[in-house]
């Protein structure tokens, strides 16, 4: 009703004039001879129209009063919250701080990293993920060395140092070098589980004229412990010629305000491996070769796949009922994606079996090389394995409940 009245007054349409009024107009057009005067009804002027009636006063403002001349209540309380909500929470981040200042400074949501410490160190955070860890529900060695390579790139590329290189410096990549590993010493004091965040710390040393050393400590996020200590020698090998070089100066003036003046975390023993022959090996795995997944951008295998490899020829025994403890890797030559290889192990004891040296832990002597051709050694190793922990609490069966 109300819509057609408002379209009636925008487009009059002829109807019976009531009570004889009389129309004059030309062209169509009508014109009301005897339109009524507006009258006032309680105090506002009214208008009849057509039959309909009309208010003058319709379109001006209600009369202005000290009601509603007040500001919008819900808008100011509203505001006023979200100051006080604001102060609170700033509030309780100052205590926080107080409080647990170490936990604040650690704390990195998006886990892609920083430097601390002036500068010379680089930590980042890892969540262990379901599909890293093993059957005995922790997480595996490659796991943690995959975190440190990890750190190690990023480390690079935070200070602004990462060319097209993987993990190459600028200068680096003008002179087609990259980095090469040439020694790795691990050691695990005990191994994350699934759901575990652990904290990785890594920085930089010369290590003699034309090397550099990279350390790392991984530690348990919460509490602060330390899990695993890892060393590393590295040198520069040329892209093109695939020979070992010297340092430039021009990389050496890129990374030496990183160096850091401290000793390794794990102290090298400087005990020269053994040659393990295949007649004297105890255990022999051969035929296995590289994927294309397991290249890197530098076009041969990336070094954490060779501990898969020698832990291929490992005892089936020793792997599980033992877990890694320490492990040394000599890296002698790179693998490529046509190489076919052989694992190597040997256990080192007084010949009583396993586990009979009355220490409780088993050393292992490896050996990965090239299948045929000369044999040439690609990686040479030596592991110490500590009974696994269901092992050393007697009677009672950890995982499943039950009893021995």
């Amino acid at each position: 009703m109300v819509a057609t009245a408002a379209t009636a007054s925008l487009f009059p349409v002829s109807s019976p004039q009531p009570n004889g009024a009389k129309t004059s107009g030309s062209n169509g057009m009508q014109v009301k001879a005897n339109a009524q005067a507006p009258t006032e009804v309680n105090g506002s002027r009214v208008r009849l129209m057509n039959g309909i009636k009309t208010d003058d006063n319709l379109t001006s403002h209600a009369p202005r009063t000290f009601i509603n001349q007040l500001p919008d209540w819900s808008m100011l309380l509203a505001a006023i919250t979200t100051i006080f909500l604001a102060a609170e929470k700033q509030w309780m981040m100052l205590e926080w701080k107080t409080k647990r200042p170490d936990m604040l400074a650690d704390l990195d949501p998006f886990g892609l990293g920083r430097i601390v410490q002036d500068g010379l160190v680089f930590r980042q955070n890892f969540s262990i993920r379901s599909y890293e860890i093993g059957a005995d529900r922790t997480a595996s060695i490659e796991t943690l060395m995959n975190h440190f390579q990890e750190t190690a790139l990023n480390h690079v590329k935070t200070a602004g140092l990462l060319g097209d290189g993987f993990g190459s410096t600028p200068e680096m990549c003008k002179k087609n070098l990259f980095w090469v590993v040439t020694k790795m010493q691990v050691m695990v004091d005990r191994y994350p589980t699934w759901g575990d965040v652990v904290q990785v710390d890594t920085w930089v040393a010369p290590s003699g004229k034309n090397g550099m050393r990279r350390d790392w400590l991984l530690r348990d996020w919460k509490t602060g412990e330390i899990l695993t200590r890892a060393s590393s020698n590295w040198v520069m090998m040329n892209k093109e010629t695939r020979k070992l070089s010297k340092i430039p100066d021009e990389v050496r003036g890129e990374i030496e305000h990183y160096f850091v003046d401290a000793p390794p975390v794990v102290e090298d023993d400087n005990v020269k491996l053994p040659k393990l022959e295949e007649a004297k090996a105890d255990y022999v795995r051969t035929g296995l070769t590289p994927r294309w997944s397991d290249l890197d951008v530098n076009q041969h295998v990336n070094n954490v796949k060779y501990i898969g490899w020698i832990l291929e020829s490992a005892p089936k025994e020793v792997v599980e009922k033992y877990e890694l403890a320490s492990m040394t890797l000599e890296y002698r030559r790179e693998c490529r994606k046509d190489s076919e290889l052989k694992s190597l192990t040997s256990v080192l004891g007084n010949g009583n079996g396993i586990g009979d040296s009355g220490s409780g832990f088993v050393d292992c002597q490896h050996v990965l090389q090239f299948q045929g051709g000369g044999g040439g050694e690609i990686v040479k190793g030596r592991t110490g394995w500590r009974p696994k922990y269901e092992n050393q609490i007697r009677g009672i069966d950890v995982f499943s409940g039950g009893k021995a």
